[in-house]
């Protein structure tokens, strides 16, 4: 199915979808996404209401339960004229399997469905692609060189990869370099790394090798779930390597201008 096409979001107001593991885990990294759309002067809100994307139970094959969790997440983002999120798995769940949890034949869950996944962006896409912004005018502290891992969903369902290295390509201090093997998966894939521990593992082990053969001092991603599966492989192996979100990449570049 065909991804739903979007209008231009430039001028309108954005609802964050932070994602269930940020707001639990990493809620530094959605200060972080705020700080940078506020940055480039965009309003943002935070719908409360907000709770998960369904992903887990439509991955696990509970298409009813997900279901559930779609029609709340309707009413959380009712008024949404844009939705931005900070992790690409969240946003392909929201553009590409929506429109597929309801048929046409069921009039306004249907036509919800097509409209959020049409006024839905990843983080970097909608700086780059939504709003045509490459360059923050931002410069890092001190020298850094980074290197990418491409997180499965985002790559492969939107096509992204190409806007957040434009965007650090941009960044003052920072030099980009390539990760072997950054479009091959870390081993997460949700309730992936839960049913299949050991191969999660071993695809986890050669994530962690490539990333500690790297010459970048630090990984960039999209998405904190692959984060979470890198950081832990490369801590349990002593390894001084560490793999940090974009958003938080930027917003420190960011608060070296505030200071």
């Amino acid at each position: 199915m065909a991804l739903p096409a979007r209008e231009s979001p430039i001028g309108k107001p954005v609802s964050l979808f932070v994602t269930c593991i940020v707001d639990m885990i990493y809620p530094g990294t959605g200060l972080s996404v705020v700080d940078i759309l506020e940055h480039v002067g965009v309003r943002v809100d935070f719908p409360p209401a907000q709770t998960c994307c369904g992903q887990p139970a439509f991955n696990s094959g509970y298409r009813d339960e997900a279901r559930t969790v779609a029609k709340h997440f309707f009413k959380a983002f009712k008024d949404a004229e844009v939705i931005v999120c900070p992790s690409g798995s969240c946003a392909t769940m929201l553009r590409h399997e929506y429109p597929m949890l309801f048929t046409p034949d069921e009039g306004e869950l249907y036509r919800e469905a097509l409209r959020i996944a049409a006024i839905t962006w990843e983080f970097s896409e909608f700086l780059v692609d939504g709003l045509g912004i490459v360059d923050l005018d931002l410069s890092l502290p001190a020298s850094e060189t980074f290197a990418f891992h491409d997180a499965c969903h985002g790559l492969r369902g939107l096509g992204l990869g190409g806007a957040s290295r434009h965007l650090l390509a941009h960044l003052g201090n920072a030099e980009l370099t390539e990760l072997n093997e950054c479009e091959v998966c870390c081993g997460f894939g949700g309730l992936f790394s839960v049913k299949m521990p050991e191969l999660s593992n071993a695809m986890l082990q050669n994530k962690v090798d490539n990333i500690n053969d790297s010459p970048a001092d630090t990984i960039v991603t999209g998405d904190v779930s692959c984060l979470t599966q890198m950081n832990g492989g490369l801590s349990r192996r002593k390894s001084g390597k560490r793999v940090v979100h974009l958003a938080d990449v930027l917003a420190k570049a960011l608060n070296k201008e505030r200071a």
